[in-house]
C-alpha cells in the first residue's frame, strides 16, 4: 500500500523519528521493500538486464550485518494480486509507468526498472542462508503489522502505511537504517536507525486518538485509492488553509495537506465523531431503523471511509507467528471463489517456491508480465515464452477434463493451416488480427495452438483463457491467452503423486527437447541449458553466434565464481582465477561512453523471459529439475561486454586460455545448447507445433539444422563436481 505525501511529511519533521541503536532483537522485514531498496540505491545495473551476482553480494553483506548485531530477521513477501481487485487500477498504472521507464533506459535516458529475476535471486539467497521466509497470498502489509504487533518488535520497510499501523515496537524506515556502517565494539555492535511510533505523531497533535490515523490515510488516498467523494470533502474542509498563521502550523503558509488534515482530525475524540462530521459536511443523513442498515448507521462516503479504515485494524494473533514457530500451516487466503490450490502447492507458495504468476493465473486468471529493457519497436520479449506460460495455465485450469481427443484436432489444424498470415519459414510467429488492432502482440502461434489444443471449461465449449498484461510498443495491453495443457496427462489435484519422471517429461515436452540431450550437463545447470536451447530456437530475431557465446561464457564465469566461494572443495584454482579475472575485465563499466546495443539487450531480455516462465513451470511441477544458481547465471554488464570483445573478431576460447575446467565446461555447455535447439531432438508435442518449418535450417542450412551433427562423440570424466562432454572439433559458423 502507501499513503500519499505521508513519508515526505514525517521524514521532514525530526520530532517524529527517534534515534536508536538497534541490536539484539527480532526484526520483521518487508521483503519486497528490501530488495527494491538494495537494488536501486547501490548503483546496480538496470540497463543491461541486471547484475545478479553483485546483488547477491550486497544482500549477503546486509544479512551479515544483521547477524553481527544479533538481529534475527523474519522476511515477509507479497504474493499475488489482491483478489478484491481494489488495488488493480494502481497496479496497472505502475506497470504502464515501468514500461515507459524501460523504454527510456533503452535509449540511454533516466529510468528505474528492476531486473526480472531479482525476486527469485532474493528468495534463493535467503533460503541458502537459512533466513525465515514466508510469502503471503496477496498484499503482505497487514500480515507484517500483525506479526510485529504480536512479537512487539519493529518492522523494516519503506512503506508509508506503517506510519498508520499502531506498532508498539515501531517502524524503522529503510532510508534511515545504516547497516553499511556498524558501530560499537565487537560483542555489542549495533545499527544506527530511526524509529517511528504512532504515539510520537499523536503527541505532536495534542494527544490525538491513534484510531483516527487510518481515517487520514483513507481520505488522502492509499494504493487502494481514496473514495470518489473524498476530494469533495477535502475541498469543504479546505485543509490547506487550516491553522494558517498560528498553532502548530506557525511559520508555514500554508501547511501541507497532510498536516492540515491531521490537525483537523485532532479536534475529534473518536473516529465515530469524525465520521459524524463527515456526514454533516456531505449532507448525508443517518438511516432510520426501518432502513437496510442498523439504526444510526452512517451511509455514503462515511461508510466507505469506515470500510477503508479496517485495512489498518490489527488483530492480536498473527497466523505468521505460527508459521515462523515451525507449525508450517500455510497462511490463510490462498483461496478465492475461482480456485483452490492443492496442499502441496499451498506449501510451496508460502515458502516462496511458487511464483506469484502461478497463483494469479489460478485465482484471478490474470497475470502481469514484468517489463524489461528491450527494443520497444519489436514484440515484447515475453512473447516467445508464451507457449511455456500457456502450459502453466493449462495445467492449472484444465479442471481434469478429457484432453485425449486433441491429436485429431492437431492434424486437422495443421493440415488446414487455420489462421494464415506472415511467418518466418514455418516458425509460426504471427499475430491474429483482433478487432482491427495490431496483431504482433495479440495472436497465438499457429503450431503452438494446433498441437496443444484448447482447454474447454467443463460442461461448456468456452475457451479457458488467462488475461496477460504486457506491452505493445510502449503501451500496456491486455491479451487473452489460451490455456494449453501438455500432451502428457497431469492432474493438478494429484500433482504431488505423479512420479518425478512424469513431471520431468512434461517439462521437457513443453521446452521441445529430450532429456538425453542434457546427460553431459551438470544437474544444476540442466534447466538453464534447456532454456537456452529453447531461446536459440524460438527467439526473434535469431540470436547471433556472439550472443550465444557471450551467454555461455557468462554461465561459465558464474559457475567458476560460485565454486570459488569459501567452503566449496577446491583443486588447483590458480589458473581458473586468472580466467575469471580476464572475463571480469570485459565488463561494461559505469560511465563508459559506449551506448547500449538495444538489439543485444532485446535478445538477452528474451532469454530472461524464457528462463522466468520456465522457472514458473518447474515450480508448478514441484521442481523435477533443481533450480540453477540464479545469482551466478547471468550478469548483464559481463555478457554485454563480452559481446563487444567477440564482435571484434576475437575467439571466445582466447578468454579461457589456461583454464582447463572452465574451457571444458564452456565446450560442454555450448554443445548441449546446440543439441537442445536442434529440431531432430524435439518431443512429439514440440515437433508437431513446428511441423510446418521442420525442413528448414538456419541461415540456409538444410534439414537437421544446427544440432544435427549429433552423436558419436565420447565423454570424459573430470575429477571434480562436473562431468563434461569432451568435444574435439570446433563448431562451424551459422
Amino acid at each position: 500500500m502507501g499513503v500519499q505525501g505521508l513519508t515526505t511529511y514525517v521524514e521532514g519533521n525530526r520530532n517524529f523519528l527517534q534515534d536508536v541503536k538497534f541490536r539484539d532483537s527480532r526484526l520483521v522485514i518487508d521483503g519486497c521493500s528490501l530488495y527494491f531498496r538494495l537494488y536501486f540505491t547501490h548503483g546496480l545495473d538496470q540497463q543491461h538486464g541486471g547484475d545478479y551476482d553483485a546483488f547477491t553480494c550486497l544482500l549477503n553483506q546486509f544479512l551479515s550485518a544483521l547477524a553481527a548485531c544479533n538481529i534475527q530477521p523474519y522476511v515477509v513477501l507479497d504474493g499475488g494480486i489482491d483478489p478484491s481487485d481494489k488495488k488493480f487500477p494502481t497496479l496497472r498504472q505502475r506497470l504502464q509507468s515501468k514500461i515507459r521507464e524501460a523504454d527510456s533506459l533503452s535509449r540511454g535516458c533516466n529510468g528505474s526498472v528492476l531486473p526480472i529475476l531479482t525476486r527469485d535471486v532474493f528468495i534463493q539467497v535467503l533460503s541458502q542462508r537459512g533466513v525465515p521466509l514466508v510469502q503471503c497470498p496477496a498484499e503482505a502489509d497487514w500480515e507484517i503489522a500483525c506479526l510485529a504487533h504480536q512479537w512487539n518488535c519493529p518492522v523494516l520497510t519503506n512503506d508509508s502505511d506503517f506510519y498508520i499501523f499502531d506498532l508498539p515496537g515501531g517502524y524503522l524506515p529503510l532510508s534511515f537504517f545504516q547497516w553499511t556502517n556498524l558501530n560499537g565494539k565487537a560483542s555489542h555492535r549495533y545499527i544506527s536507525a530511526r524509529c517511528y511510533t504512532t504515539n510520537g505523531l499523536c503527541r505532536w497533535f495534542g494527544g490525538m486518538n491513534q484510531e483516527l490515523l487510518p481515517l487520514c490515510a483513507v481520505l488522502t488516498g492509499n494504493d487502494y485509492g481514496a473514495p470518489k467523494d473524498a476530494d469533495t470533502l477535502l475541498g469543504l474542509l479546505d485543509v490547506s488553509a487550516l491553522g494558517r498563521g498560528g498553532g502548530r502550523g506557525k511559520g508555514k503558509a500554508p501547511m501541507s495537506r497532510i498536516e492540515g488534515l491531521l490537525l483537523w482530525l485532532s479536534s475529534f475524540s473518536s473516529p465515530a465523531e469524525a465520521l459524524e462530521e463527515v456526514s454533516r459536511l456531505m449532507g448525508e443523513e443517518r438511516r432510520g431503523g426501518g432502513g437496510r442498515g442498523k439504526k444510526g448507521q452512517i451511509g455514503g462516503l462515511s461508510s466507505q471511509l469506515w470500510a477503508g479504515m479496517q485495512e489498518y485494524h490489527i488483530t492480536p494473533q498473527s497466523s505468521l507467528a505460527r508459521w515462523f514457530s515451525g507449525d508450517k500451516v500455510a497462511p490463510g487466503g490462498w483461496t478465492s471463489g475461482l480456485a483452490q490450490l492443492p496442499e502441496c502447492l499451498s506449501q510451496a507458495a508460502a515458502q516462496g517456491q511458487l511464483a506469484p504468476l502461478v497463483v494469479d493465473a489460478m485465482v484471478m486468471r490474470r497475470v502481469l508480465l514484468l517489463p524489461q529493457v528491450e527494443n520497444s519497436k519489436l514484440a515484447s520479449s515475453h512473447y516467445i515464452a508464451r507457449f511455456i506460460r500457456q502450459a502453466v495455465y493449462g495445467i492449472l485450469l484444465q479442471r481434469g477434463q478429457d484432453v485425449q481427443a486433441r491429436d485429431v484436432r492437431v492434424q486437422e489444424n495443421i493440415s488446414q493451416g487455420t489462421r494464415g498470415g506472415r511467418g518466418r519459414g514455418g516458425r509460426g510467429y504471427r499475430g491474429a488480427q483482433v478487432g482491427g488492432g495490431r496483431g504482433v502482440n495479440v495472436g497465438f502461434n499457429i503450431e503452438h495452438a494446433a498441437v496443444a489444443g484448447t482447454v474447454q471449461a467443463q460442461g461448456s465449449g468456452a475457451l479457458v483463457c488467462v488475461e496477460e498484461y504486457d506491452r505493445l510498443d510502449v503501451n500496456l495491453k491486455k491479451n487473452q491467452v489460451e490455456a494449453h495443457p501438455p500432451r502428457t496427462p497431469l492432474r493438478l489435484d494429484t500433482l504431488s503423486q505423479a512420479p518425478v519422471a512424469v513431471r520431468l517429461g512434461v517439462l521437457f515436452e513443453v521446452l521441445g527437447m529430450k532429456e538425453s540431450t542434457l546427460t553431459s550437463v551438470p544437474l544444476h545447470l540442466r534447466l538453464a541449458v534447456a532454456v537456452t536451447g529453447f531461446w536459440l530456437r524460438e527467439a526473434i530475431p535469431t540470436p547471433s553466434r556472439p550472443q550465444l557465446q557471450a551467454l555461455v561464457l557468462g554461465m561459465v564465469y558464474g559457475e567458476m565464481s560460485w565454486n570459488n566461494q569459501p567452503g566449496v572443495p577446491q583443486l588447483n584454482w590458480a589458473a581458473e582465477r586468472h580466467v575469471l579475472a580476464g572475463l571480469d575485465r570485459q565488463r561494461v563499466r559505469p560511465g563508459e561512453r559506449r551506448g547500449l546495443d538495444v538489439g543485444v539487450a532485446h535478445s538477452f531480455s528474451q532469454w530472461q523471459a524464457c528462463l522466468w516462465s520456465t522457472l514458473c513451470l518447474n515450480q508448478l511441477l514441484l521442481l523435477p529439475l533443481p533450480e540453477p544458481q540464479l545469482s551466478w547465471l547471468y550478469s548483464g554488464t559481463l555478457v554485454h561486454g563480452l559481446i563487444k570483445y567477440l564482435k571484434g573478431g576475437r575467439a571466445a576460447e582466447s578468454l579461457l586460455a589456461g583454464g582447463s575446467l572452465s574451457g571444458q565446461l564452456y565446450v560442454s555447455l555450448l554443445e548441449a545448447v546446440w543439441n537442445c535447439s536442434s529440431k531432430t531432438h524435439h518431443s512429439s508435442s514440440a515437433a508437431g507445433r513446428r511441423k510446418r518449418g521442420g525442413g528448414r535450417g538456419r541461415r540456409g542450412r538444410g534439414g537437421g539444422g544446427r544440432g544435427a551433427r549429433g552423436g558419436g562423440r565420447g565423454t570424459g570424466e573430470i575429477n571434480n563436481r562436473f562431468a563434461f562432454l569432451m568435444v574435439n572439433e570446433e563448431f562451424d559458423d551459422w
